[in-house]
């Protein structure tokens, strides 16, 4: 396992994007087909869509009319395109309103906290467990992962010790810390997720299919020991 060459990984992202979800999965199938050849570790970053949402979130349709003023048929349209999507590389997901009640979008500082206490305590495995988990809960089980409960919920379902999830979330270190790594990605040009940083120097932003992800890593590497240009 030594003498495999490894690259790190920094992914830009937020727990409301549906297409860091389906990216990250197209992402991780890449990483399966360079299993042997190259060892990839994969770091979250922080990264806000709604970073004024508050704490009792918001209905979706309302927001996208509001912000993005989208009609009803491009919301339609566009949950359409992300589900069939979705259920093609192996994330389904439950978007627009169920059984009368609306789907909703929340504030996702808190999650970021969370996600950074885990990757400093315990590392870049840990993190993405949790990530998916939230995703999870936000695309798949319409949890509301922007109240701390929910929060503490999924983290004590992932393996993690609940009181010391809450103490990280009261952590005001913490938040600046989170909000120091915002500001470096908008100063990176990181100004939509996923994005993602090969190495720290290679941006590959949005979701593609895995045999694209794979040929970046590799040419990520055959970069560092300058034998190919940049990954476009």
């Amino acid at each position: 396992m030594n003498d495999i060459p490894r690259l790190s990984v920094d992914i830009w992202s937020d727990v409301m994007c549906p297409w860091c979800a389906i990216g990250y999965t197209q992402f991780a199938k890449a990483v399966d087909m360079l299993e042997g050849e190259i060892a990839v570790e994969t770091r979250w970053m922080p990264f806000e869509l709604n970073p004024d949402l508050p704490e009792e979130g918001k209905e979706q349709d309302r927001h996208l009319a509001e912000v993005y003023r989208r009609s009803p048929d491009d919301m339609a349209q566009m949950r359409d395109r992300i589900t069939s999507t979705g259920e093609r590389v192996g994330f389904p997901m439950k978007l627009g309103s169920t059984d009368g009640e609306p789907a909703m979008i929340w504030n996702t500082f808190a999650a970021h906290r969370l996600l950074r206490w885990v990757l400093a305590e315990h590392g870049p495995e840990a993190q993405t467990r949790l990530k998916l988990a939230l995703l999870r809960a936000h695309f798949q089980q319409r949890r509301p992962v922007g109240q701390r409960e929910t929060l503490l919920d999924v983290a004590e379902e992932s393996g993690f010790d609940r009181a010391a999830a809450a103490e990280a979330l009261d952590d005001e270190a913490l938040s600046m810390a989170v909000r120091m790594e915002e500001k470096r990605g908008l100063e990176a040009g990181i100004n939509s997720v996923p994005s993602f940083v090969i190495a720290g120097q290679y941006l590959v932003p949005g979701a593609r299919e895995p045999e694209a992800f794979a040929d970046m890593l590799r040419r990520a590497l055959a970069l560092s020991t300058g034998a190919e240009s940049a990954p476009a």
